[in-house]
């Protein structure tokens, strides 16, 4: 089997250091990692596989050294700057940012629900958006099923998905309440996220809606290939350090039994079921953290409607939403 060469761009910040920790878990076929960062973050040392490695800066000529694959995950201007000039010399881009999500000519993909759109890729390949990952692991299946006609998404998402500021912004009111200050600085909120729910994630558009409930919506719409499909969405920020929780109303075009509902996500790739309601069992985030599966429960029958479900889904945004997703399409492109 061929030996591949793999750069990490953005390798300090959250998600990198968590790609670092998955590639070492999985050991893929990969002789050289080359790391690269920001001009700030450059010379840093990280410790990976038994080896001590000098974090570079990432510059124009970077990829000039040959990669057969990188992973990004710093940022859309970096992504967009740099993803290109990667392509242009044979490298193939995984990129975690969504600068790239809804170019028409770039697939998205979670391997679960779509591996196939993998090899359309025309040197790109993006990483949905960490709320729509654990999402569709778990719409897929009833999908493919029942056909789903409409969505309703309601999230409850970790502030380690707003990055090292947004798990500062709670920390830092932990410690603000516990020593009974009053005031601290914000890094990442408007207002504190310890002691509150905060129903803004990323900027607010035009329509009354934020820019992360639009991803959702247009990923969601996209992964499934349903480009019509009825959805909406509200997304909260809540104070949990990691692995974001999600209730899920859909409506279906077909008639269930919820027993098949649950052997179906019981047979799914990616799934774990924790449904036990007699038994307070269910998913919760502080279990789920450091996994790399979507995690379904609360699987209960919508009387509203005439064919309508609800469910609670909670994953490692971190992980599965990015880490680890990014690593499973690296993982398809070397086995195939």
């Amino acid at each position: 089997m061929k030996n591949y060469k793999l750069a990490v761009v953005g390798a300090t910040g959250v998600v990198g250091t968590t790609a670092l920790k998955v590639l070492e878990e999985k050991k893929l076929p990969i002789n050289e990692y080359v790391f690269f960062s920001s001009y700030r973050s450059s010379g840093k040392k990280i410790e990976f596989m038994g080896k001590e490695y000098t974090v570079q800066e990432l510059k124009e000529d970077s990829f000039d050294k040959g990669f057969d694959f990188a992973i990004f995950s710093a940022g859309g201007e970096t992504s967009k700057k740099y993803s290109p000039i990667a392509v242009s010399k044979g490298c193939i881009v995984i990129d975690n940012s969504s600068a790239f999500r809804m170019d028409e000519n770039v697939p998205l993909v979670v391997p679960e629900v779509n591996r196939n759109d993998i090899l359309k890729n025309n040197g790109i390949i993006a990483n949905p958006n960490c709320s729509t990952i654990q999402a569709v692991v778990a719409l897929k299946p009833l999908d493919d099923k029942y056909n789903i006609k409409r969505i309703v998404y309601s999230t409850y998402q970790a502030v380690s998905g707003a990055g090292s500021k947004g798990i500062h912004d709670l920390e830092n009111g932990i410690s603000s309440y516990l020593n009974n200050s009053k005031s601290y600085n914000l890094e990442k909120f408007p207002y504190p996220i310890f002691n509150n729910c905060l129903p803004h994630i990323d900027v607010f558009l035009d329509n009354g809606y934020t820019k992360e409930e639009e991803k959702m919506i247009n990923e969601t719409r996209k992964i499934l290939g349903k480009p019509d499909l009825k959805i909406t969405a509200t997304t909260v920020r809540v104070p949990v350090f990691n692995s974001h929780s999600e209730s899920i109303n859909i409506e279906f075009e077909k008639d269930f039994d919820i027993k098949d509902v649950l052997n179906t996500l019981k047979n799914a790739p990616g799934i774990i079921v924790q449904n036990n309601p007699n038994s307070n069992d269910y998913p919760v985030s502080s279990l789920v953290s450091g996994k790399d599966k979507v995690y379904v429960g609360r699987v209960r029958r919508d009387y509203s409607v005439e064919s309508g479900i609800n469910i609670w889904v909670v994953a490692d945004n971190i992980r599965k939403g990015a880490a680890t997703n990014a690593i499973q399409i690296l993982e398809e492109l070397i086995n195939k």
